[in-house]
Formats: C-alpha cells, sequence, structure tokens
C-alpha cells in the first residue's frame, strides 16, 4: 500500500484527493495536509470585497467531506519537506511520510516586493477569504466617506481577472449606493496595455476593456511599475514600450485593492531543486518534480515561463480549467506508475475564464494559452455574469458531493456552447 500525501486542499487540492480515490479505491492511503481547516472558493471573493457575498456562502469545513470518502485530513502548517528522506515535518514537530507527494499550495502573496502594499499595510487584496472580508470592513468604512480609488495588479503579478472583475464590480456596487460619482477611479496595472492579461491579449480583449473602462468611466495607467506605497498615496511609474520611463504618478486614494506579485510558499521553496528562483515548483510535461521522481504538483504554484517578456514583468495565470486538467493528469500517472506502467498523461495548457463585471461579464478561451492558438476568442454579455454565479453554486456543490468529475471543463462547455476542446 502507497501512502500518498497532498499539500493544500484548495481548488487543485481537494478535486486532487477525490480523483485519487475514486482512480485508486481502496487500495491506498491518501491523506491531506492544510494550514486552515476550511476550502475556500477564491473565484467569489471579489464579491465579498463589497458584501455581495459572506464567508458562511463560499467556505466549508473540509474534514468531514474527505473523510466520508476514506481519505485522511491534517489540519497544520508544514514547517519544511524533507524530499529525500520523503516526509514532511509539521508544525506540531511530528513527521509525516509518504510513498508520493502532490504539492498543490497555491502561492505566498509576495507584498514585501512594494513597499507599504499589502493587507497589513495601506492596500487591500482579494487573494484570500480574510483578506477580502477586511477589504469588506474597509470599504464599509469608505462608502461613509467616498474619495479617490485605485484597483489593479503589482509588478510581477500573473492572476489580472480579479483585478478587472473587482473594479468593474466595485463600480457597478457605487452605482447601486448613488455614490459613483463621488468616487474617481483609475486602474493601474504591469500589464503592458489593458487587456493582456498575461496572456498577450485574448482576441480583441485589449479594445474590449478598454472601451468598457471609458464607458464607465475608469481611467487606467498601464505599463506601470508601482514602486511605494504611502497611506493614502501610490507611487507609480509608467514605462514606454522599450521600458523607459515615460512619465511618474502620485496617485492620491481613499481606498485601494492591488493584487500581488507571487512567490513559491516558504516549505516549498526551500527545497533544494525542486524550484525555480521565486519558489515555483519546476515540472515536467507529466507535472512531475524535475529533481524528485515521487513529487508531482499542479496549480498556481507550479513554474510556468511568462507568455512573452514584457516591460514591466507579468506572469501567466493559471486558470481553473488548466489547473483540473494538471490534477487530471497527475492523477492517471500516479496510478500508472503503482500499476508498474509508464507516466503518459499531460496537462492541457489552454486558458478558459468567466469575469464577472458586477451585472454583465466576459468570457475568454485561448487554446492553447500560449499564442499562436487554433481558438482566440471572448464573448462578453450579462449571461456571462449569471453562469459565474451559477459556477460557483455547481462547484461548491460538486466539492462537498466529493466529485471525481472535470468539474470546469463539463460546466465551461455547456456555458460556453463549445463541443469539445482540443487537448
Amino acid at each position: 500500500m502507497a501512502h500518498i500525501v497532498i499539500l493544500g486542499a484548495g481548488t487543485g487540492g481537494l478535486p486532487a484527493a477525490y480523483e485519487l480515490r475514486e482512480k485508486l479505491g481502496k487500495a491506498h492511503q491518501i491523506t491531506v495536509v492544510n494550514a486552515v481547516d476550511y476550502f475556500q472558493f477564491v473565484p467569489s471573493n471579489p464579491w465579498v470585497a463589497v458584501g455581495w457575498r459572506d464567508r458562511a456562502g463560499i467556505t466549508f469545513p473540509v474534514r468531514p467531506y474527505l473523510e466520508k470518502k476514506g481519505i485522511a485530513f491534517v489540519a497544520q502548517k508544514v514547517n519544511r519537506i524533507d524530499a529525500p528522506c520523503n516526509a514532511l515535518e509539521l508544525q506540531d514537530g511530528s513527521r509525516l511520510a509518504y510513498d508520493y507527494l502532490v504539492i498543490t499550495t497555491g502561492p505566498k502573496l509576495s507584498f514585501e516586493d512594494v513597499s507599504g502594499a499589502g493587507p497589513e499595510a495601506f492596500t487591500n487584496s482579494i487573494c484570500n477569504i480574510d483578506h477580502a472580508e477586511k477589504t469588506w470592513a474597509d470599504y464599509q468604512k469608505f462608502i461613509a466617506a467616498p474619495g479617490p480609488v485605485v484597483v489593479g495588479a503589482m509588478p510581477g503579478a500573473s492572476c489580472f481577472g480579479p483585478a478587472y472583475e473587482f473594479a468593474f464590480i466595485l463600480n457597478r456596487d457605487l452605482k447601486t449606493r448613488k455614490l459613483r460619482n463621488k468616487v474617481p477611479m483609475t486602474y493601474v496595472t504591469s500589464e503592458p496595455y489593458v487587456g493582456h492579461m498575461g496572456l498577450g491579449g485574448v482576441g480583441d480583449s485589449k479594445s474590449m476593456l478598454e472601451s468598457e473602462f471609458r464607458n464607465n468611466d475608469i481611467k487606467w495607467i498601464a505599463n506601470a511599475k508601482v514602486t511605494k506605497v504611502e497611506d493614502g498615496k501610490m507611487f507609480v511609474t509608467e514605462l514606454d514600450d522599450l521600458g523607459q520611463v515615460k512619465k511618474a504618478h502620485e496617485l492620491p486614494f481613499s481606498f485601494s485593492m492591488m493584487l500581488p506579485a507571487f512567490k513559491g510558499v516558504d516549505p516549498v521553496a526551500a527545497v533544494d531543486g525542486l524550484c525555480n528562483p521565486r519558489g515555483f515548483v519546476l515540472i515536467d510535461e507529466y507535472q512531475r518534480s524535475k529533481k524528485f521522481a515521487n513529487i508531482f504538483s499542479a496549480g498556481v504554484c507550479v513554474a510556468i515561463p511568462p507568455v512573452e517578456i514584457t516591460p514591466v514583468p507579468t506572469g501567466a495565470p493559471k486558470t481553473g480549467y488548466m489547473i483540473e486538467t494538471m490534477v487530471t493528469a497527475l492523477v492517471h500517472n500516479i496510478a500508472a506508475e503503482l500499476a508498474g506502467e509508464p507516466a503518459l498523461a499531460k496537462g492541457s495548457w489552454n486558458a478558459i475564464c468567466l469575469a464577472d463585471m458586477g451585472d454583465t461579464g466576459a468570457a475568454f478561451v485561448a487554446l492553447p494559452q500560449i499564442p499562436p492558438r487554433n481558438t482566440n476568442w471572448y464573448k462578453k454579455g450579462k449571461w456571462v455574469h449569471l453562469a459565474k454565479v451559477a459556477f460557483e453554486k455547481y462547484f461548491l456543490y460538486k466539492m462537498k458531493s466529493g466529485s471525481s468529475e472535470p468539474i470546469y471543463e463539463k460546466y465551461m462547455l455547456k456555458a460556453l456552447g463549445i463541443e469539445r476542446l482540443e487537448k
């Protein structure tokens, strides 16, 4: 009997546990280790930040659902991965041995890259439920005394979709409250242009998002390097296409939400030879570590090169659909190895995104993620907003039911009217 330990119980880790149990049956032991005892549906955090959702609506305790499937759960932080000896050292000092380790931790939020950034300083975040709740608390203070708003993404960021979503959701909420006329809004992003999204653009995303910003009186600064943040003031250097300084900005704000760059979490990044300099796990085409044959990884924590070099550093996003295919690939490959067969399954680097915009939304499809592409389009409409609301309920239901089916692919294909996706 092999012992498979999954580090992380998020969008990658929980489905990995369910899929492994379905694929392997009861013949092998599976344990999930996570720093907290609950699952959080991260795509709903922009709604939490303006009071449209609350913690109870997008989180649930994972232990009962895992144990129902015969999967052990340990709610502890990991202090160290002893990869040569195949063990985790946990926060309480105990060791947990494994035969296979699956790393699905998600990222470390690198607020320290910009002085004054982050929830402990002067900007808010929607990267986890705790941050989203703090943003909501600060937003309630803000609407009592509205002023300028700055929303966007810091240098090195790779997950731009939530920043756009939050800007438009905030815009819609302020209009509903009859306060929008009192709130100048500026979108600041490290992307070389609006709509780049770390993907080199998708379809006509540039002109579409610029048009939405104009129609909603949201100014923007792209190719922007935030250098520091002070209480109520953001310092931004705008670059030209050659990376030379174009203009320096000092932006006043009463409320700000800026997505940070990501790094690998500390215990993963500390393993010699496991990660790149930013702490992301280096994997082969089969989701397997390039140094440790019994370590697999999926999700935001894996190393994927940027789509292109940009004047201000940007990373490539890992969308939910892509993460799902990574998970399925590593599950099949671990099962194959346990059966004495070669690992052959590969994840799909396709990007599919439903981006909410308050009362409308935009759907983006990039197949494959890195240009040139076979499919490269977007569609906009109120149906996208409704589809994302429905997907939230669908995903949470499937996670509680212990589903091992491909949730993103099954739902997205139906929502987008696509019969099948290229693998």
